[in-house]
């Protein structure tokens, strides 16, 4: 067994590794940029080392940091866990090298799954149906125009060598092509250390239904679930389940099937996922994620099995503990997952929301789990992934999962900066979802946000100058917890006169405006307007980068632009006037 085990990574996924080897009795090594430098997975394990630098290139993607840290610490191991360096081929390869085991597939595997493109060619040798699209890395825009021409718009260049909608761009007509590919290139870049992409056709309705499959190094595969993972924004998943409800007879078992044929035809071992597009009951395969994915808790509560801990065994050259039949005769009901990620919903923009968490109090409950990165008094970086955590909740049926599930999201609370919490919620009691009716696009298509207002739970003054106090009285004996609008410090009430005043000039002021600031803190990839341009309301003026994600900024009226307060690399705080339109 091994002894001692590197996590080249942060966040939730390395607290969630530490975990499961504190409980095998195996040492654990974290790793830390200086924003990390007290982070909860760095309290949690044995050892730290510092890899300096703030950005994940200058830390988390560093190799040489991080092989610095391995021998220094003597660890005999490295969990990749997901992003970062867990489908780089080319680090496993260097750690293997070492003698230091990896807790994941073999480095052949992850070139050939790893890369999406080439695992279309594995899927159809394993006899997969793929969904139309290149079979070769794009190297200019009129490759991407052309295959348009063929099967028509929309299309989604994606990268390569990426997952979780990083680097995914929908491109919906001919004049977005380069824009489009220059922005997935650069997210795939920036998330994954490589900026290969391809493209295929976005097809109009589907369901995203991956299925989840470990091996082991004496050639056993076993497929442990499906998962339906359609509540998306911006190709990046929102709530995952298992099992993939409403499946007709038999296609979940397809589907397993395929999905081991493929992981086999490249010799693939260790924990990884197959990804399927499902519609009008045919299913295509997507792609597969060699590593652990965000969502593997969902698999484990229905079946009882630690996927971490047989990743750590599978490494270990351990066979797998359970047969197919075994697998599938311990799952038991239905679980949900739900990500709570640093971005405020309102309006159903879902716009980057980095800060410190002022607080933080889970859930909990009969068939309840909260897996975390955070604590409270924690900051949220706008350099890093946003995800809080995950809440993944077991029912006995999806029903009663999903009713758990909202009792449990409603008893969450995190102030300090806004949450996607509320989103979350009105996706669970809508009852499309409780239907099954959603599809990838529904999130975004369908399901009505437009009034969603969120906040981060601090006390802020509306227009007449209050503030929202919270407080408990008491009634005939009965208890209320209620809300009301109090001047600040005890200080007098505007009068009226003076706050209808205040309010209209604001809201005058407001709609003169043309000054165009930065909705969260990030950085200006690109400025798509010079000074003296003239724009439409509603043109996008420049591109900002906050967690991984790129926003377009648009002007809020039409005018002239008299004045560019940034430039592309500049760090900008949220509220930074980044131009004037006059």
């Amino acid at each position: 067994m091994l002894k001692k085990i590197l996590i080249a990574n942060r966040g939730e996924i390395a607290v969630r590794v530490i975990r499961t080897a504190r409980e095998m009795g195996i040492a654990t090594v974290a790793v830390y940029s200086e924003l990390d430098r007290n982070a909860l997975h760095v309290r949690l394990a044995d050892e730290a080392y510092a890899l300096g630098g703030q950005t994940a290139a200058e830390s988390y993607l560093k190799t040489s940091a991080i092989i610095d840290a391995i021998k220094q610490s003597g660890a005999d191991a490295v969990h990749p866990g997901y992003g970062f360096f867990s489908e780089n081929a080319d680090f496993a390869k260097t750690i293997t090298d070492m003698g230091v085991a990896f807790i994941g597939p073999p480095p052949a595997a992850i070139v050939e799954m790893g890369d999406k493109v080439s695992s279309r060619k594995a899927a159809l040798r394993g006899g997969a149906p793929i969904v139309p699209g290149t079979t070769e890395f794009l190297t200019s825009v009129d490759e991407i125009s052309q295959f348009a021409k063929t099967h028509g718009f929309p299309v989604a260049i994606k990268a390569a060598f990426g997952g979780g909608g990083r680097g995914m761009k929908v491109v919906r007509d001919e004049k977005s092509v380069q824009e489009a590919m220059d922005s997935a290139q650069r997210e795939s870049k920036a998330f994954f250390g490589r900026d290969e992409i391809y493209v295929e056709k976005y097809l109009s309705w589907p369901r995203h239904i991956e299925i989840q499959l470990v091996g082991d190094t004496h050639g056993n595969v076993v497929w442990i679930s499906s998962r339906d993972c359609s509540a998306q924004r911006r190709h990046q998943k929102l709530i995952e389940e298992a099992p993939a409800p409403a499946l007709p007879d038999g296609v979940e078992d397809a589907m397993g099937a395929a999905a081991v044929k493929a992981a086999k035809a490249v010799g693939y071992f260790n924990a990884g996922t197959v990804e399927f597009i499902y519609q009008d009951e045919e299913f295509f395969f997507l792609e597969m994620n060699t590593r652990l994915q965000v969502e593997h808790p969902v698999s484990e509560l229905i079946t009882g099995i630690d996927l971490v801990e047989w990743q750590i065994r599978v490494a270990a050259g351990e066979k797998l503990p359970m047969t197919q039949k075994q697998v599938l005769a311990a799952r038991r009901g239905h679980a949900i997952e739900v990500r709570i990620n640093a971005e405020n919903p309102t309006g159903g923009k879902f716009l980057p929301s980095p800060g410190t968490i002022t607080k933080l109090t889970t859930p909990d409950g009969f068939g309840v789990r909260f897996d975390g990165g955070y604590e409270s008094g924690d900051t949220v970086s706008q350099y890093y992934d946003n995800l809080v955590g995950k809440l993944i909740v077991w029912g006995k049926d999806r029903e009663s999962a999903i009713a758990r599930t909202i009792r449990a999201l409603e008893e969450t609370k995190i102030e300090g900066l806004h949450t996607t919490i509320e989103a979350d919620l009105a996706i669970l009691r809508h009852p499309d979802f409780a239907a099954t009716k959603h599809s990838t696009k529904w999130v975004e298509e369908k399901l009505d946000l437009s009034k969603l207002v969120s906040t981060t739970g601090e006390t802020q003054a509306n227009s007449e100058g209050l503030v929202e106090k919270s407080t408990v009285v008491e009634v005939n004996g009965k208890r209320f917890d209620v809300k009301v609008w109090v001047p600040p410090n005890g200080a007098s009430a505007p009068s009226a006169q003076k706050t209808r005043s205040a309010s209209r000039g604001a809201s005058q002021s407001a709609a003169a405006s043309g000054t165009v600031t930065a909705p969260m803190q990030g950085t200006v990839i690109k400025v798509l307007v010079t000074q003296g341009q003239t724009v439409k309301q509603g043109d996008a003026v420049l591109v900002l980068e906050a967690m991984k994600m790129e926003n377009q900024i648009q002007a809020d009226k039409a005018g002239t632009v008299v004045k560019i307060n940034c430039k592309a690399g500049d760090t900008v705080g949220s509220g930074d006037v980044l131009l004037v339109i006059e």
